[in-house]
């Protein structure tokens, strides 16, 4: 049997956190874990969410306050942490693969779960959509599958719904490949140096690399506010463009690890100072409307800068508390992509019927995601790692 390298245990992004020629990065492998974890109850807690961001598949009668602001908390920085682990785990893939080998992995590892996903596991996602609707019709998934393929959301049923990132990110890792092969080569060297030299400075780390990210947000996600299409949403595929190639970059400079710890306190601190202000202005029912206008740029700008400043802070916890193996790393690094596939399927099928409960949101919320997560678990263990098909179908063959 053919042994696999280290790096390609991974949750789609190009391999785990580890190279020919470098320590195992325990800490970012942990990140991504919890990571997917934190998913699951992100979206448990978007039954109950009502907000600007949309709705959710299945919504609870009892829209939840608690709920609103854990969503907004989360999605400040979540899938931003995502695209800036992918971005890392392909620069320690692109240590042992040739670009062809590497282009070949992203359609074997990325496409192949996303055709799949996009037929199998979103369509009950949409059925149950529908069928909460008080005017529905009702009728048997069977009849409703054909109509899955009339039209594209939002005018139609078709959609990819939260495997809008594995297409993200296979787009994204292949448009960026030339710039990744050019930071590897002799010229990039020289770059990757100098920005180096320019990070190191004492909290240079904490906001010249935010400067574009909040310019991003500010100037554009006026005119795209986040519907992921991929072809018509470039506030995202820029915003999350910068994040991988972050990633990037900073794995392949050990220098940008240590200005990394030795910011944690300051990027914690003004993390946490400019996350109570975006809630703030959310409790306060003060978010500027959006137009180009100067309070909802600086509402923005404000965005972009927190969500950098979180993820310098998450790194550097990691770096701090999470550098260290251990069994249950080993098993759910490899569950991980697979969790990610399944869990919002689950998690919106259960949740369809808790909803219908005489229940508090709170003793629906623990139900919903507790019941999600041991059958996850229980789908990827008793029959998605079981077979070579499944493994395939699921990106981890």
């Amino acid at each position: 049997m053919k042994r696999k390298h280290p790096a390609e245990d991974h949750l789609s992004a190009g391999g785990s956190i580890g190279s020919p020629s470098a320590a195992r990065r325990y800490e970012l492998d942990w990140l991504r874990v919890l990571a997917v974890l934190l998913l699951l109850y992100f979206h448990t807690a978007a039954i109950f969410y009502r907000g600007e961001l949309g709705e959710f598949y299945i919504k609870d009668t009892q829209p939840s306050e608690v709920m609103n602001l854990f969503i907004t908390f989360v999605y400040q920085w979540h899938m931003p942490l995502f695209f800036f682990l992918s971005g890392a785990a392909a620069w320690f893939a692109l240590g042992f693969r040739t670009p062809g080998q590497y282009v070949v992995e992203r359609f074997r590892r990325l496409c192949i779960p996303l055709v799949f996903g996009t037929l199998v596991l979103i369509p009950p996602q949409v059925y149950w959509h529908l069928t909460s609707d008080p005017h529905s019709r009702g009728g048997s998934y069977l009849s409703f599958y054909p109509h899955f393929f009339n039209g594209i959301r939002p005018y139609g049923n078709f959609e990819w719904g939260h495997l809008w990132f594995v297409a993200y990110l296979l787009m994204l890792s292949l448009v960026a490949l030339p710039l990744l092969l050019y930071l590897r080569s002799e010229p990039g060297l020289n770059l990757r140096t100098k920005l180096a030299d320019l990070m190191t400075r004492p909290v240079a780390i904490l906001f010249l690399p935010a400067l574009p990210l909040a310019l991003i947000e500010g100037i554009l996600r006026v005119r795209w506010p986040g519907f992921q299409n991929l072809y018509d949403d470039w506030a995202n595929v820029l915003l999350y463009l910068g994040y991988f190639v972050y990633g990037y970059l900073l794995s392949s400079e050990p220098r940008l690890g240590l200005a990394i710890d030795r910011h944690r306190v300051p990027a914690l601190s003004l993390a946490f100072v400019t996350m109570a202000v975006v809630l703030g202005l959310y409790v306060a029912d003060l978010i500027p409307t959006r137009s180009y206008t100067l309070p909802y740029i600086s509402y923005q700008l404000l965005r972009g800068l927190n969500g950098w400043l979180w993820i310098i802070a998450l790194l550097a916890l990691g770096r701090r508390y999470l550098n260290f193996n251990h069994r249950l790393l080993e098993y759910t690094r490899k569950a991980s992509y697979p969790f990610y596939l399944l869990h919002q399927t689950v998690v919106v099928g259960i949740g369809f019927y808790v909803i219908q409960w005489s229940a508090g949101v709170s003793e629906k919320f623990l139900i919903i995601s507790t019941a999600s997560l041991v059958l996850t678990l229980i789908l990827y263990d008793g029959l998605v790692k079981r077979t070579r098909l499944t493994r395939l179908l699921f990106g981890i063959g």
